[in-house]
């Protein structure tokens, strides 16, 4: 994948200019008394595209979700579904009104009623043929038709996420709203759930925005990440975007762990304790550079380090290194060295960028 610039809310890759956003957040901030919960976000989400807001507990990423839905009001800006005004300070259009579907994590069936009424409930102003051809069609289409007649304390976790989501979908929103969908799951049923059920959303066009605090399951997901922290969204744009070209070292924690260099930039290439790496496009002198530790690997060659741990994860081996006053940490598969080691680190392939797209560099420059 070819250098770019890191991309900002109004990124193509976020919002197709072939079509019409679904969804415009502009400059919307949420405020309560001494803090801002939302501040100056911004983000369009085209029709038939599954968004994720990630990050951190308390960033604001429900409370955005929630100004989306109309269960917050705006205290500066506006939102739009539709190229319609829903929300501006002063004037909030109802939930109900707005053509959204909500599901929250605990999901919330009605005890009293079995899975088709669930699905209908909200679709009374339709017709009895009509609600039943319709509930019909949910069943089917989330393949959730053999528990008709169950009832909510009969299902499995994932059997009442897709009831709930089957019941959102039933008054055909424009837009479908998760927030923390998956967190109640089982770690071992979680991935194959969430990714059916978004095959299956996909399937019905349906466009989709999640709020979750797990990276790896915010780039399973999402064909547009929104990346928040402390109220304001850091970066939008593709998974692939985001985690290799990050705008900012906040916007690449929130993807994984990410090794910060200090280096002195020279025509494109920055000179670092760990070698030389391609800065395209930075000014002379002083640089900060950003690398996931997949970019570095252990070698006959390189920059020297001394093995402080290796801990062992699963899927291969945790190697905690120091290079001078450098310390920092890499995985790998093949047996690892021995703490006190002494090892030749060397940088592979770019995994990562700062706010210069920032790479390996792969031969000498001339000056």
């Amino acid at each position: 994948m070819s250098p770019s610039a890191p991309l900002s809310s109004n990124s193509p890759s976020a919002s197709p200019a072939s079509s019409a956003p679904i969804l415009e957040v502009a400059d919307v901030a949420r405020l309560y008394p001494g803090r801002a919960a939302v501040e100056a976000a911004s983000l369009t989400l085209a029709p038939g595209r599954v968004a994720c807001l990630l990050g951190p507990s308390g960033c604001g990423k429900s409370t955005l979700l929630r100004m989306i839905a109309g269960l917050e009001p705006v205290d500066r800006g506006a939102i739009r579904i539709h190229g319609a005004i829903m929300s501006e300070p002063g004037a909030t259009t109802a939930p109900e009104q707005r053509g959204v579907g909500l599901v929250f994590q605990d999901n919330a069936l009605f005890p009293h009623l079995d899975v088709r009424g669930n699905i209908g409930f909200g679709i009374q102003s339709l017709g009895a043929a009509a609600r039943r051809e319709r509930v019909a069609g949910l069943l089917a289409r989330l393949h959730i038709d053999h528990l008709a007649d169950a009832w909510p304390h009969m299902l499995s976790g994932g059997e009442q996420q897709r009831v709930a989501i089957a019941r959102a979908l039933a008054r055909e929103p424009a837009l479908l709203l998760l927030d923390e969908p998956f967190s109640g799951l089982d770690g071992h049923l979680r991935g194959a759930i969430r990714d059916a059920l978004l095959a299956d959303l996909r399937a019905m066009g349906t466009s989709v925005m999640i709020v979750t605090h797990d990276p790896e399951e915010a780039m399973a997901l999402a064909d547009d990440l929104i990346l928040m922290s402390n109220g304001r969204i850091l970066q939008t744009g593709t998974a692939e975007d985001c985690y290799r070209y990050p705008a900012s070292p906040a916007a690449a924690r929130l993807l994984g762990e990410v090794i910060v260099l200090s280096g002195s930039a020279r025509n494109g290439v920055a000179q670092t304790v760990l070698g030389a790496v391609e800065v395209p496009g930075a000014a002379d002198g002083p640089a900060e550079i950003l690398l996931r530790p997949e970019a570095l690997s252990i070698g006959p060659a390189g920059a020297p380090a001394t093995v402080m741990a290796v801990r062992f994860v699963g899927n291969g081996y945790r190697i905690h290194l120091e290079s001078g006053a450098l310390a920092f940490s890499i995985r790998q598969q093949e047996p690892p060295p021995a703490p006190g080691e002494h090892v030749f680190v060397t940088l592979g392939a770019p995994a990562s960028a700062s706010t210069q797209t920032a790479r390996p560099a792969t031969g000498p420059r001339e000056n």
